[in-house]
């Protein structure tokens, strides 16, 4: 009898995910890139800003947005920067303390097609890279801060970006937290006149924050600010 020979199927072997691949994707939702997706890593802390959110805020900015410098202080998925980019902002400063997002961001602005005159991304703390970078514009006239909630990093990113200057009474702040931050805005300005040297010029002239516009979406509050001058 004819022996006969089984064909054997080779099993399925499903990929697993590494620290540096993609756990989610966010699109964006208006102007240059609508539709297109960027990508982001399984990172704790990490959350994209919802696309409710974003729409609400980019109708905030809808007047100021062209041509402007901005800063994505926690950039994270970068989808903010990325946005503001796709609407007509010139420049964008990504900053990602996370080396495998912040080279997600690089593989996003790449496919994306991005000139590399309009953007630029660095890996590091924000705090110290508003410090110590020496590449980063005059000053800023759109600044977004997102950072985990829960680490309060809003606090030293804002009090480096006005010792600085990087920052002035026209630049406005979108700040996102789980909690109304309008009175520890101005209890921080009083900090840093406190702190600061008598000849310092960096808050000469600024009493606190005016809270412009301000939502919120479920747990999460957004608002818009910018330094009050006396």
């Amino acid at each position: 009898m004819k022996k006969t020979s089984s064909t054997r199927q080779p099993k399925k072997t499903h990929k697993a995910k590494t620290k540096n691949s993609a756990a989610g994707d966010v699109r964006i939702i208006g102007g240059q890139f609508k539709r297109r997706s960027v990508s982001f890593i399984d990172a704790e802390g990490l959350r994209p800003t919802p696309d409710r959110l974003r729409e609400t805020l980019f109708n905030w900015l809808i007047a100021d947005i062209h041509d402007a410098q901005v800063l994505d202080s926690c950039a994270g998925s970068g989808v903010l920067g990325f946005e503001a980019l796709s609407r007509g902002a010139a420049h964008t400063t990504f900053i990602e303390i996370n080396p495998a997002q912040s080279n997600m961001l690089c593989q996003s602005a790449e496919q994306l097609r991005l000139d590399t005159t309009n953007y630029q991304i660095i890996q590091g703390t924000a705090e110290q890279v508003l410090t110590q970078n020496q590449t980063l514009p005059h000053h800023f006239d759109i600044v977004f801060i997102d950072p985990p909630y829960a680490q309060d990093l809003w606090q030293p990113i804002l009090t480096a970006l006005i010792k600085q200057s990087l920052i002035t009474t026209e630049t406005l702040i979108y700040l996102e937290a789980d909690k109304d931050l309008t009175l520890q805005l101005n209890q921080l300005i009083a900090s840093v006149n406190e702190n600061s040297a008598p000849q310092a010029e960096t808050t000469q002239g600024i009493i606190g924050f005016e809270c412009l516009k301000q939502t919120k979406v479920g747990q999460v509050v957004a608002g818009l600010y910018r330094l009050l001058p006396s």
